[in-house]
């Protein structure tokens, strides 16, 4: 499985953006996809987690901000990031592979990183 995130960009503090995930092979459907986060000189932290019945759930700093969703049919996975604040700017990764309440070491597929930065 070959994961491509796009969508990352430069957002004013209280904007928003949506990431998209896309997947390549059959088996998405079947996958837990999440995306992590990357801070610089921080280490890699969760972010979202969707499973293969559409079940969510978030870190508590994006909850209620960000909703993660996915289409089975396009092979896609989305983050719509709003209420953005500075302390999200991060690479934002998408894995997949892992399971539902996975670590970042148990995702065995992820994506190039999309850069997302908010200005205050």
């Amino acid at each position: 499985v070959q994961l491509q995130a796009s969508g990352g960009g430069l957002v004013q503090a209280g904007g928003s953006l949506r990431l998209s995930c896309a997947a390549s092979g059959r088996t998405f459907s079947s996958l837990v996809m999440a995306w992590f986060r990357q801070a610089p000189g921080k280490e890699r932290e969760f972010v979202s987690a969707v499973s293969w019945s559409g079940g969510t759930r978030y870190a508590d700093s994006v909850k209620g901000r960000f909703t993660i969703s996915r289409d089975n049919a396009k092979n896609t996975v989305y983050l719509q990031m709003n209420s953005l604040k500075p302390e999200d700017t991060a690479v934002y990764y998408c894995a997949g592979g892992g399971s539902y309440y996975g670590t970042l070491a148990d995702f065995a597929y992820w994506g190039q990183g999309t850069q997302v930065t908010v200005s205050s």
